[in-house]
């Protein structure tokens, strides 16, 4: 809830000074309420203030007083939110506001006008009036937030597909690894350097199920924050016992598709994760134990279905320097100008 600051009252009064008969009217107007304003920081990186604050008010104009004295205008009410958040109408859920960039403001609550006092109702047949006008209320209303993280580089798989392995061999990051789905419950950061690149932005987004468009398995609230990212690495997850690789691959595209079309037009990369634990001849038993195709059998079926793919290990390292350079030519090929705003509107 924000909450504007009402504007304070007008004042009535009259002038009152030795050897000044009826001095007239001297009543001062009421100060301006303070405005509710949000603003975008990249001092903060998660809404979790917001699970132990959820009011947010601003001052209220000062009365104003005799002898023409104006009412003190309310201070604002200044709220931070991390740089990429969207705000939305709490009862509509119309989108308001897309803060991108550090410093961005948005105007959530406009303060109420001051009162005006008596001395703006004086008049040739009324010299005397006491009659003052009242503050107007601030406005008030429900808000929502959502954050979509701004990144260049978004990692999107099925559960226990690697990524958070991926992005820790990538990044200086240290999200949560574990052999079982859903480590990763929010999303993860890291910062790739290369020598001869500027630094990219690398986010780890958890797991993305069947029907995750849907919202099954937290879908919606992982799928928006790839909404921004400039280049998705498909992770797939290339272990005998994790399924079919092309059809992980085809469930992606088709979630993708479902939650928001043009994401499937967005410039990817298709990263074949754990090849470690492959045979190194179709048939033959696997590392984890599993009977699965060999590496080159998987590159063939990929290359059938035109679908260009790289072979990686996060965990030995395997196929890292080559799949770097791919990221730092695939970003140099897109656009260098700042994310604009979301003009669609995004499922909540």
């Amino acid at each position: 809830m924000v909450r504007a600051g009402s504007g304070g009252n007008g004042c009535v009064s009259f002038r009152r000074e030795k050897f000044v008969p009826r001095g007239g009217p001297d009543g001062g107007d009421g100060g301006r309420g303070g405005d509710v304003i949000i603003v975008a920081s990249n001092r903060l990186d998660s809404l979790l203030d917001f699970k132990y604050r959820s009011h947010f008010n601003a001052e209220n104009g000062v009365h104003g007083q005799g002898k023409k004295k104006h009412g003190r205008g309310g201070a604002d009410c200044l709220v931070s939110v991390p740089v990429g958040s969207v705000i939305r109408d709490g009862e509509s859920g119309e989108q308001l506001a897309d803060l991108v960039a550090e410093g961005q403001q948005f105007l959530a609550a406009h303060g109420g006008m001051g009162g005006r006092g008596n001395v703006h109702f004086a008049s040739s047949t009324n010299r005397a009036p006491r009659t003052a006008t009242k503050g107007k209320p601030g406005e008030q209303r429900w808000l929502r937030i959502e954050l979509k993280l701004l990144a260049d580089v978004g990692l999107i798989g099925l559960p226990n597909a690697g990524k958070s392995t991926l992005l820790a061999s990538l990044t200086a990051a240290t999200p949560k690894v574990a052999d079982y789905p859903f480590t990763t419950l929010s999303p993860q950061l890291g910062v790739l350097q290369l020598p001869d690149h500027p630094p990219f932005t690398i986010a780890d987004i958890p797991g993305i199920i069947e029907d995750a468009h849907q919202g099954a398995g937290l879908g919606h609230t992982f799928l928006r924050h790839i909404e921004r990212t400039r280049l998705l690495l498909h992770v797939i997850d290339a272990a005998p016992v994790a399924g079919d690789p092309l059809e992980q691959y085809h469930l992606l595209e088709r979630e993708l598709g479902r939650y928001r079309q043009d994401l499937t037009r967005r410039s990817r990369l298709v990263v074949l994760n754990k090849i470690d634990l492959l045979p190194e001849v179709a048939g033959d038993k696997a590392e984890d134990g599993g009977q699965g195709e060999s590496l080159a059998e998987l590159q063939r079926r990929f290359a059938a279905a035109n679908i260009p793919l790289m072979a990686v290990s996060a965990l030995t390292g395997q196929g890292l320097d080559e799949l770097t350079t791919a990221i730092a030519r695939g970003l140099a090929k897109e656009a260098t100008e700042p994310v604009e705003p979301d003009q669609d509107e995004s499922t909540d």
